[in-house]
This record gives structure tokens, C-alpha cells and sequence, in this order.
């Protein structure tokens, strides 16, 4: 077996060491899931919109940290906040409308909740780093 087989401890990508990117992937992930059971109906509507908004909170991050400058990374951020918010939305319409029940809107919004504040505690840190690199300038 050579080294370069070995599993590594650390994450393959820059990108997802950050807790906020692991919360949004594992609610992209339980997203997915959820909506195999709504209406076929919903396919193009409300179950291709609850994909993309999972999947853009998640991909924003990765393709912020990407990007050189925290100006730009937070601007990825910001873009990731407004897909939870999105998310919030879907998911409570889903509920409201029948197609998801109650007990799991509450665990999955706790899911979309969780990836929601590590993702807003980011968007700070990279701010505070940001007025740092500013005042040092």
C-alpha cells in the first residue's frame, strides 16, 4: 500500500474544514432524502427548488473559500445566508401543504437552524478578519 492510498485525517478540500460547509452538506444531504417523498407533481417546483437551495448554501461556501480576499469569501457567504433563508421558506410551505410531517420539518429546520448559525458565526469570523487585515493595511 502506498502513502498516497492511506486515508488521510485531514479534509481533501480547503473548504471543508469549516463547520458551517460540513452542516450545510450533511442538510444538503437530509434534503435530498426529504423530497423523494413529496408529489411527484412538485418534481420542477417546490423539490427542485428545495434542492438548489440546500445544495447552493454548501457550494457557495466551498467556491467563497476558493476565492482570494475575505471581501470575496463573505460575499459567498451572504449568498449561502440567503439560500437558508430560501431553504426556511420551502420547508415550512412543505409542511404547511401536507408533504412533510410535522416531526420531521422540526428535524430537518433543526438541521437547516444548525448550518444556518455556524455559516452567520462564519460570515462574522471572516468580517473580523477582514477589519483586522484592514487596520494592519
Amino acid at each position: 500500500m502506498t502513502t498516497a492510498s492511506v486515508a488521510s485525517p485531514r479534509p481533501d478540500k480547503p473548504y471543508q474544514r469549516f463547520k458551517a460547509w460540513q452542516a450545510c452538506h450533511a442538510l444538503t444531504l437530509a434534503v435530498y432524502r426529504l423530497v423523494q417523498s413529496w408529489p411527484k407533481v412538485e418534481l420542477y417546483g417546490l423539490t427542485s427548488q428545495a434542492r438548489r437551495s440546500a445544495f447552493s448554501a454548501a457550494a457557495n461556501i466551498a467556491e467563497g473559500a476558493g476565492r482570494r480576499g475575505s471581501r470575496e469569501f463573505r460575499r459567498f457567504l451572504d449568498i449561502s445566508l440567503g439560500s437558508l433563508n430560501e431553504l426556511h421558506y420551502i420547508l415550512l410551505l412543505s409542511k404547511d401543504l401536507g408533504f412533510t410531517p410535522p416531526e420531521t420539518w422540526g428535524e430537518i429546520e433543526a438541521l437547516r437552524d444548525h448550518a444556518s448559525q455556524l455559516t452567520w458565526g462564519l460570515y462574522r469570523a471572516v468580517g473580523r478578519k477582514e477589519a483586522a487585515s484592514a487596520i494592519g493595511a
